[in-house]
């Protein structure tokens, strides 16, 4: 049989993916051969005439028989692209989503406004690091600080802060409890947090490749699916200066509920919309109390 070229080898790729239910399955073809080759994607439609050796093919063969059984792209590859950063995923934590670089935009807007000094922001239940990188890298002169209980999660979030040159403080320990005597109340203009919102008795009727392989510490809410959050909302109330911003990320469906954890008069809350127009961010505004607001 002979040496298959590039572009055979995608069209079979995609044709396999697509048969095994991949709902993109030209694009995880072509990202798997990438990486399979060491190469960028544009390199295959340069070279799609180029022959696969052996030990190309199959390395390319066994990355694209473990995706048809549902493993994601991210984890075969090792890498996720987000807020046009390059960050290293493994299994301990929540690929992330575009969708929450919704929370990463506003949060930088409402940095941009805090005069220096104030720049303090905290991301809760941080997984890979991509919301507090994210924040470090593009938000001049923040101090950004983050929390996972997960040893192995803050593991790798260490490892790409580091390859992003991005000066993040890590802590160990359950949602704001590790910032106790580290940050003072009323200091913080930014609480960030995507924790698990997806209630435990829909954890079952997941995509599989999110059941299966994305971890359910990242996923599980508890019954409702927002109790992190309603834990959380007492402590973010703490540590917020008058006029800061607490940003949660929701499934559409938990917007009422969520704006319930956040009500007035202490809170100014709404949700915004994601890109296909759905409920996806709760803003929660801490309102002042005779102090200068940010």
């Amino acid at each position: 049989m002979h040496a298959l070229t590039i572009g055979e080898a995608l069209a079979r790729a995609q044709k396999w993916l697509r048969e095994a239910g991949s709902t993109s399955p030209r694009l995880d073809a072509e990202v798997l051969l990438a990486h399979a080759l060491g190469r960028d994607r544009v390199y295959l439609f340069r070279e799609s005439q180029h022959r696969l050796d052996a030990k190309e093919a199959r390395v390319y063969r066994d990355l694209v028989e473990r995706r048809a059984r549902g493993e994601p792209v991210a984890y075969l590859t090792g890498h996720k692209e987000f807020m046009g950063l390059d960050f290293i995923v493994g299994p301990h934590v929540l690929i992330p989503r575009p969708e929450t670089e919704l929370m990463v935009e506003y949060a930088l807007a409402m940095l941009a406004g805090c005069p220096p000094g104030r720049r303090v922001a905290v991301d809760v239940g941080t997984g890979s690091g991509a919301v507090a990188v994210s924040l470090a890298r593009l938000a001049p002169g923040a101090e950004v600080y983050a929390t996972d209980i997960s040893p192995e999660a803050l593991e790798i979030a260490r490892a790409n802060a580091g390859r992003h040159g991005a000066p993040v403080r890590f802590y160990r320990g359950d949602l704001l409890s590790p910032l106790q005597g580290v940050l003072p109340p009323g200091s913080v203009a930014v609480v960030a947090a995507n924790l698990p919102y997806i209630p435990s008795a829909e954890m079952a009727g997941l995509p599989r490749d999110v059941r299966y392989y994305e971890p359910a510490l990242a996923l599980d809410g508890g019954p409702g699916g927002l109790e992190l959050y309603r834990r959380l909302v007492p402590g973010a109330g703490e540590l917020l200066a008058p006029g800061g911003h607490l940003l949660v990320e929701i499934a559409p469906d938990q917007k009422e509920r969520a704006l319930e954890l956040v009500p007035p008069p202490r809170w100014r809350s709404t949700a915004l919309p994601d890109l296909a127009g759905r409920p996806r961010l709760i803003v929660a505004q801490k309102k002042g109390d005779g102090k200068p607001v940010l």
